[in-house]
């Protein structure tokens, strides 16, 4: 009797052995406790490699990701573990790949927020529907989520602290993916003054020239020079000037902007008004604050709500008023940009060094420093 028991015993486990055989028969690496998983084999040709120090994922999470960073087993839909690796359709690279997306998913935040709006979600001083209003976060961009509650996410972003509806913010893994759709490729200029130019080579026209720091949206890396966005035109810049990387947009300030001493309440209440359209799309042609619009249609509805007439284009609008040094400028002053000695685009000063306007069919209506690009002429058309 004791020796039957012996061989059933011997027959289930050779049995069981070899259901374990065909069911680990796809290609995966070896059977490991449950959320460990070692990404060490050696990549086939034309497959992507991961850094011989970031090769191993332990306890489903990532040691370089953040405290809430993206597990692998969050990218592989849960498919990692004892439970289920025996039956997992994925491949050594797909582990490879979804250990690489994880590391990185954040961007750099924590704990990760996209404003999930259609136009700009209001950060409030409190959370509540009375708080004082402290900046706008645009559609689509990114924010640290510091605490939550079922109503209300305390958030940073940008230079902006405060509270937004938590209706309306995308947190966790829905966060992380919309962000991999979202970042935007920039170019970083890191020398004192860049140029930039009509082609990509040292013969061709400078337009302007863009100080250090700055940020230029990247369309194409073409070799030594790289094709930049220079508001709704394409240019070139060198690539040894710049840091080229991927970014997600943040929240612009409101009451923190510094008007200065001796601005009238007209000129604040101009740059307040056309700031509630942060984030508002850039349609050629347009003059629609909510639907679209372009520079120069942009400045002239805003200036229309407090009766100033002004022209339809941007270089019949620097005809206007009166001539003024940039460095003279207040807020409510029109500022103009050029490409060689053609006026081709306007902005409204907004104080601490800043102008907004309709930028590009890509971002919008923004804020900028007043030197992305370098001025051509500032015109005063408000005599307060």
């Amino acid at each position: 009797m004791k020796k039957r028991g012996m061989a059933f015993a011997i027959t289930i486990v050779i049995l069981t052995n070899q259901t374990l055989t065909v069911c680990a028969a796809a290609p995966l690496l070896d059977l490991m406790p449950a959320g460990q998983l070692r990404l060490d084999r050696e990549p086939e040709q034309g497959e992507e490699t991961v850094s011989e120090n970031n090769t191993e994922v332990s306890g489903n999470s990532i040691g370089s990701g953040g405290e809430n960073a993206e597990t692998a087993q969050e990218v592989l839909n849960g498919s990692i573990g004892s439970g289920t690796i025996l039956v997992s359709e994925k491949t050594a690279k797909d582990y490879e790949l979804a250990y690489e997306r994880a590391k990185n998913a954040n961007w750099g935040y924590t704990n990760l927020g996209i404003a999930d709006v259609s136009d700009n979600l209001n950060i409030r001083a409190i959370g509540a529907e009375d708080g004082r209003l402290v900046g706008k976060l645009p559609k689509d961009a990114a924010c640290e989520v510091l605490d939550m509650d079922d109503t209300w996410a305390h958030i940073s972003s940008g230079n902006v602290e405060g509270y937004v509806s938590r209706e309306y913010l995308l947190t966790g893994l829905s966060a992380k993916h919309k962000a991999e759709e979202l970042a935007t490729t920039v170019a970083k200029v890191t020398t004192d003054s860049l140029k930039v130019r009509a082609e990509a080579n040292t013969d061709s026209e400078v337009i302007t020239l863009v100080p250090r720091g700055e940020e230029l949206e990247v369309s194409a890396v073409e070799g030594d020079w790289v094709k930049v966005l220079l508001d709704d035109d394409e240019v070139f810049v060198s690539a040894e000037y710049v840091e080229v990387s991927a970014e997600l947009g943040t929240a612009v300030t409101m009451s923190e902007l510094l008007y200065g001493q001796g601005i009238s309440d007209v000129r604040v209440d101009i740059c307040q008004y056309a700031k509630e359209f942060i984030g508002n799309p850039y349609v050629w042609g347009g003059t629609s604050l909510t639907k679209g619009a372009d520079c120069s249609g942009f400045v002239m509805s805003v200036f229309k709500k407090y009766g100033v007439k002004l022209p339809r284009n941007s270089r019949a609008q620097a005809g206007c008023g009166t001539t003024i040094k940039v460095s003279e400028a207040k807020p409510g002053d029109l500022i103009f940009y050029a490409k060689g000695k053609t006026i081709n685009h306007v902005a409204i000063y907004i104080g601490n060094g800043q102008v907004i306007h309709a930028s590009s069919p890509k971002t919008g209506i923004k804020i900028s420093n007043v030197s992305y690009r370098s001025p051509f002429k500032a015109v005063r058309i408000l005599y307060d």
